[in-house]
Order: C-alpha cells, then structure tokens, then sequence
C-alpha cells in the first residue's frame, strides 16, 4: 500500500523513550515523513522494544536520561534542524526544551514531565506538584525565544488532539444551530465563539472498552497504554480549568497564587477522584479526573476578560474510563496506599474486542450537550498501523500530525495544541481515528439523581462541578 509522504524531512529524529507511544508511533513516522531510518535514534532506559527497533532498521541506545548525563548523551545526535521526540516518563521536559533551543533542533512531547521524582516530591507543596504549576514554568521559557525552533508541548491524543475536537465542535454547535458565525481566527474569536454558544463546560470524556482474554492477576497493573504514565499522573492532585459560571468552590479545592488563575486543584490524587460524563456509545459514566494539561489550557485559551475582569471561562477536565482491566488495578493500586503492584503490563495482542472511545463534551448551550471525537475500535487499529491497540493509536497518530505541522512550521517557539492549526492536525489524524463523530445528549449530571439523593445537587444549574463530582 502507498501511503502520504506529508514532509520530507532533512534532519535526523531522536526518540527519547520507547515505550507503547513511541513503539507505535516509529512506523507512522516512516510510513508518512520522508526519512530514512539511518537517522533516527532510539534512546530509552530499558530493552522493550529492541527487536521492533532492529527490525525496522532505526538505531538503539539503552541508556537512562538523567539529570547528569542527559546532555553528554543527546548533544551528539542533536544539531540545527534535527527534531526531539520525548515520549519518555522521568525526563524532564523543561530540561529538554533549553537544550533544543540551544542546538536549533525541533522538539514535542506529549506532557510536560519532571525529572523522577518529581509527581510525587513532598518536599514540594502540592500546588508545584501540579500540571498548571508546570505549564507555567514550561511556558516561561518562551520569553526571549519566540523565533526559536518550535517546540510542541503535550500534543498527544489528549492533551493534543482533543483541543483540535474542540475547535470543530464548537463550529458544529453553530452550524446545527443555526447561528451564522465567522470561523475565528485568533484566540479572542474562538473564546468570544465559545461564550456566544453559551458552553459552560468541557469534558475530555472517554471511555476505553477494550477486553482481553487474560483476566488480572492479583499484584498486577494492566493498562491499555503506559502503565508508569497512568501511575504517574494519577498520583497528582486533580485538576481542573475553573469556569466562570461555578458557584460552588470545592471544600478541599485550592487556588494558585501564579500563571493565569485558570485552574484549581483539590487535596487528592486524580485516581481517587471521581466525576459524571457522558460520550454516545457507553451513554453516562463515571470517570476518573485524571489531571492534563489540557484542562488548564483549553480554560485558559477560551477565557474573555474585560477591563481587567474574567467574564467568561468554561469548566475543563479530564473524565476517563479506562479499560475494565485498568479500573481494578488502579482501585487494587488505592488500596495498597499507591505502592505499585510488582508486575507491570500494556495489553496489546491479548485484546479481543473494544472500542476506546475519546472525545470532547461541551455543554451548557442551547443543544444541552454535544459529544465530538473518535470511536476507534481494536479491529480497525490493528488493520491500520502495526504495534498499536485503539488508545496507542489515537496518541501515536497525533504524535505524528504535531511533528509534521512542527516540520511545515519550524520557527513558532514554544507552542500549546490549542494555538496551532487545528484543521490540518485533523487531516493528518483523521484516516486513523475509525469513526469521527457528533452526538448531542439530553443528559445532565442531575438524570435520575434526585429521585436517590435530591438534597445532594444544585437543581439551578445542572452543570455546576458540584454536581459534576461523585
């Protein structure tokens, strides 16, 4: 089969990390960026996916990245207009950013890392531990660069691709409504978009369905993605972009006392914190507020203010389901006092069925609420790219379109998903999503709460975060 050469590219590729993401994403990346696998270069802390390196032919280095000896080992791969691809967990992000800007090379990750350690240093208040506290320091970084070689932050599936869903719902809310809108084309429009739809809210809201015909072992985390990634980013706070529109401020919620102001966290881990959505297929569910970057950028890039005020910002949160077999081990993960089970597994060959199910809710406006994504099942996955599930797939594609508008835009600095050019990123990640799809909901939080519990909502806005929280 011949498949689209999107960008020729000159330079060489540094894989920082090999695992789920970045062994998925190596065959998308030959397939679709002319380069020849003599320049890229693997450079991971352990020997999974050694064999998947050799037979395609790339270069393996088995080498952890520390904060001694990152830059003895990148220097040499990295020049002018090569491109760092950090896929890794442990390594910090910032530290990579400086060094890419020092050597003129391209670079993206998918979340914005520290060093090891980092999620879970109580040395630290749990406000620095937190997503927003490092956005803010990752963006600090664009002052005096802002021509530097771009550098992609968290442009995954989500954070990532789920901004770029956004941008097309909102469009679609319009449209179905008949409200005659000029498509915006700077931040300011699409926030004063958003608030004239009246979206008060927005849920990452997925649900991953996908079975294997292994069940769970006791003393063993299943995941259908990385597990150390899952652990990692369930053991911070849990975080949201807080909305104008919320009368309710948490008991345990905190605010920052730096950046934006766009978001809050509350005194537990995301995996112990629980929240109401919806998406078509699996209809309402509970999901985990696992915290995202994209919680607090998406608050952030849609907020108006006016003479000095915020007048309108929606809610955003991650809400995530994941699969069965990953539901027990982070409850069995709980319950050992967030000490990891021993033996550590991504379901990938064992899988039999599912579908993962990722997209955006946006709610509040006149439809109630509308659902925009993907529904990617691990039939279609397998049949269209080799060494991915439907979750790994949903990333590894969007790794690739954020490489390529990277390649295509090479002296943008540092970059959020939610300022880069959301059509061509769908374009590139469309033929690998299975069906890309809207559906509006009548439902609420509030559905067939009161008749149990009628004194736990707040019955005159049912999208306060109130009701949104189990």
């Amino acid at each position: 089969m011949t498949y689209q050469v999107h960008f020729d590219f000159p330079g060489r590729i540094v894989m920082v990390g090999f695992g789920s993401i970045g062994q998925g994403v190596l065959p998308l990346i030959l397939r679709h960026i002319g380069i020849t696998s003599e320049r890229i270069t693997v450079v991971t802390a352990d020997q999974a996916g050694a064999q998947e390196a050799v037979d395609l032919g790339v270069t393996f280095v088995v080498q952890p990245l520390l904060r001694d000896n990152y830059r003895r080992v990148l220097e040499p791969l990295l020049g002018r207009g090569d491109f760092l691809v950090n896929l890794s967990v442990d390594v910090s992000s910032i530290a990579l950013v400086k060094l890419c800007q020092e050597r003129g090379a391209l670079y993206l990750d998918t979340c914005i890392e520290p060093w090891a350690g980092g999620y879970t240093d109580t040395s630290l208040s749990a406000g620095k531990r937190t997503n927003y506290a490092l956005r803010d320091a990752a963006l600090a970084l664009r002052a005096g660069q802002e021509r530097a070689p771009t550098a992609v932050l968290t442009h995954g599936a989500n954070p990532g691709l789920v901004s770029h869903f956004v941008k097309q719902a909102l469009l679609n809310i319009a449209a179905e409504g008949g409200i005659a809108v000029d498509e915006p084309t700077n931040r300011a429009e699409w926030a004063a978009l958003a608030r004239q739809l009246g979206v008060r809210v927005v849920h990452i809201a997925e649900r991953d369905s996908q079975v294997s015909n292994v069940p769970k072992r006791p003393n063993q985390f299943l995941n259908t993605w990385s597990v150390d990634g899952f652990v990692s980013e369930g053991q911070q706070p849990a975080e949201l972009g807080w909305g104008s529109h919320e009368r309710n401020f948490p008991r345990d919620g905190h605010r920052h006392d730096f950046g934006s102001g766009a978001a809050i966290y509350l005194s537990q881990p995301g995996a112990a914190t629980r929240v109401r959505t919806w998406t078509p297929l699996a209809g309402p569910i509970h999901g985990f507020l696992i915290t995202h970057s994209e919680a607090v950028s998406i608050s952030d890039y849609y907020t108006v203010i006016e003479n000095g005020k915020v007048v309108y910002r929606p809610t955003a949160h991650y809400a995530y389901h994941p699969s069965d077999a990953a539901v027990l081990s982070l409850h069995e993960f709980a319950g050992r006092n967030w000490n990891l089970q021993a033996d550590k597994h991504i379901l990938m060959d064992e899988i039999v069925s599912g579908v993962d199910e990722l997209g955006v809710l946006l709610a509040g406006h006149h439809g109630n609420a509308y659902w925009y994504g993907s529904q990617l099942s691990i039939n279609e996955a397998r049949e269209l790219a080799p060494y991915n599930n439907a979750t790994s797939l949903q990333v590894t594609v969007s790794v690739l379109s954020g490489m390529i508008w990277a390649m295509e835009n090479p002296n943008r600095g540092v970059v959020e998903p939610d300022e880069m050019d959301w059509r061509r990123n769908l374009q590139i990640c469309a033929p690998y999503l299975g069906t890309v799809t809207g559906a509006y909901t009548q439902w609420t939080p509030l559905t067939d709460r009161e008749r149990l519990f009628p004194e736990d909502v707040d019955r005159s806005d049912p999208w306060q975060f109130k009701n949104v929280r189990v």
